[in-house]
């Protein structure tokens, strides 16, 4: 029995996504048309059959080149909005969205440019669906620590903008322990910290961004499982980990959506989340991802409701607004269980 009803009508959140990642083909074609940018595809069809990857490099590189459409600060307004109206169409009401400004900076766009953009559609989605929406502004692990320094310089300018700061790209042969100073320093300015790990890359690098960055959160994470020392402390401190099934499947991290460790980390005390990484790429939004992940693993009804609730505790906010969004999510689930009982 799969449970489409009730994913649907679960408030959520959504703490893995990164904005750049849900450049759907559609919008791609209308910047670059506005922009006047050459695509080395004809069709969106072209762009599609162009999303096979057999490793998180294969996606990266053209990852990086979708970004060429990136201009102006309406192109990354465009862009945040359509992933927000997604977002409020899967009824999620609280996301943290990752952005890479060095793949933008790099290219002659300036960092006031992106961050402005993204901040209009996140100020505006409140406003209009209710969703609070903030910044994690990610440094790309494969450059230096030197680059990544002047970022965060950029980022002060910013600090009302950007609840946090984060770290992505090529995990293989990248360390955390490459940034343990720029992290340092993010810290001291008082950003909440996040850390790709794990993903490809050993247990060993989900250990140092845990004790040499510090970070607040382990993103994908699935590797923790071959270390049982390392999930024994993930479950003893409720370190939260946000999983991205679709991107997992797709960039080979596992090859079956049956295999995947989401159970097993729960059985494990682990606090696990649901998130969709890179949508436009990877085949699926956050209810698509539950709804796989859902029927691959035949979920019990009560294990869809605790990763939905474990995003309300694993998300950055205020104590009294988590308090505040778990008693509506409760109540849902009080009114889901009622309606249930009334039908049966």
């Amino acid at each position: 029995m799969t449970h489409d009803a009730l994913i649907s009508r679960l408030p959520k959140c959504e703490l893995h996504v990164h904005i750049e990642g849900t450049l759907e083909p559609e919008l791609m074609f209308a910047l670059a048309a506005r922009n006047h940018i050459r695509l080395p595809y004809a069709t969106v069809a072209e762009v599609r059959q162009a999303y096979q990857f057999s490793r998180l490099q294969d996606f990266l590189d053209i990852y990086y080149q979708g970004m060429s459409v990136l201009l102006h600060e309406q192109d990354f307004y465009d862009l945040a909005w359509a992933y927000l109206q997604r977002a409020h169409a899967d009824n999620l009401v609280h996301v943290e969205m990752f952005f890479d400004p060095q793949g933008h900076t790099s290219r002659g766009v300036s960092f006031d440019t992106v961050v402005d953009g993204l901040n209009r559609a996140c100020v505006e989605a409140a406003a209009t669906f209710g969703i609070k929406a903030s910044l994690i502004m990610c440094f790309l692990r494969h450059l230096d620590e030197y680059d990544a320094e002047k970022t965060l310089d950029a980022a002060l300018h910013h600090k009302a903008k950007i609840m946090g700061i984060g770290l992505d790209s090529s995990e293989q042969g990248h360390p955390p322990s490459k940034f343990a100073r720029v992290f340092r320093r993010a810290r001291d300015a008082g950003f909440h910290l996040f850390a790709h790990a794990g993903e490809e890359g050993p247990p060993d690098y989900v250990w140092q961004a845990i004790d040499i960055l510090g970070v607040d959160r382990i993103d994908h994470g699935n590797r923790s499982m071959e270390d049982r020392s390392l999930v024994q402390r993930l479950a003893r401190d409720r370190t939260p980990l946000t999983l991205c099934p679709l991107s997992n499947l797709k960039l080979r991290v596992i090859d079956d959506l049956a295999r995947h460790p989401l159970r097993e980390m729960m059985a494990s005390g682990l606090v696990v989340t649901l998130n969709s990484d890179d949508p436009a790429y990877f085949g699926g939004y956050v209810n698509d991802n539950y709804r796989a992940l859902d029927t691959a693993l035949s979920l019990r009804r009560d294990e869809v409701i605790e990763v939905a609730r474990n995003g309300f505790s694993a998300a950055i906010m205020t104590k009294t607004d988590r308090a505040e969004m778990l008693t509506r999510f409760d109540a849902v689930v009080a009114a889901i269980s009622d309606t249930e009982d009334g039908n049966s």
